[in-house]
């Protein structure tokens, strides 16, 4: 029997066919931008996701959820959000959505970070505070979540 692998990348997956399938189905309505520029929004939120990534392993902490986490990461892209890597694959539905050119295809888009906080953020968050006390809170106080 086939089990679900409980990963952000699997959820940005099912999302993007998801948005896939919306777009052929139920094509709302177009959206007038060029293509180009999905390509671009895609290609940054693949650059904000990796550069995060490449922290992750260079401090030598780990990437994967529901992991203890052995460093408080505060530089690089997490100075401005708390989460680039899950910030950085709804840009990819994002840039995605763009190019199918439907509005239909948005909604996986929207809907991606509000699955993402409620299956990871939330722990990730109770797991930093448990870790690293006050130094975690107070980066969470003052650091953007998306």
């Amino acid at each position: 029997m086939l089990r679900f692998v409980d990963i952000p990348p699997v959820w940005m997956l099912a999302f993007g066919l998801a948005a896939v399938l919306l777009d052929r189905a139920l094509p709302v309505a177009s959206v007038a931008v060029p293509d180009w520029i999905g390509w671009i929004v895609c290609g940054a939120g693949l650059a904000w996701a990796l550069a995060a990534g490449v922290l992750f392993l260079a401090r030598r902490t780990p990437v994967e959820p529901r992991h203890e986490p052995q460093v408080l990461l505060v530089e690089g892209p997490f100075r401005w959000n708390r989460n680039p890597i899950y910030t950085g694959m709804t840009m990819v539905l994002l840039g995605l959505a763009i190019i199918l050119g439907s509005v239909s295809a948005f909604i996986p888009a929207i809907a991606f970070p509000f699955l993402i906080t409620w299956r990871f953020v939330r722990d990730e968050e109770r797991a930093l505070a448990a870790a690293f006390g006050t130094r975690a809170e107070e980066y969470l106080a003052r650091t953007r979540r998306w």
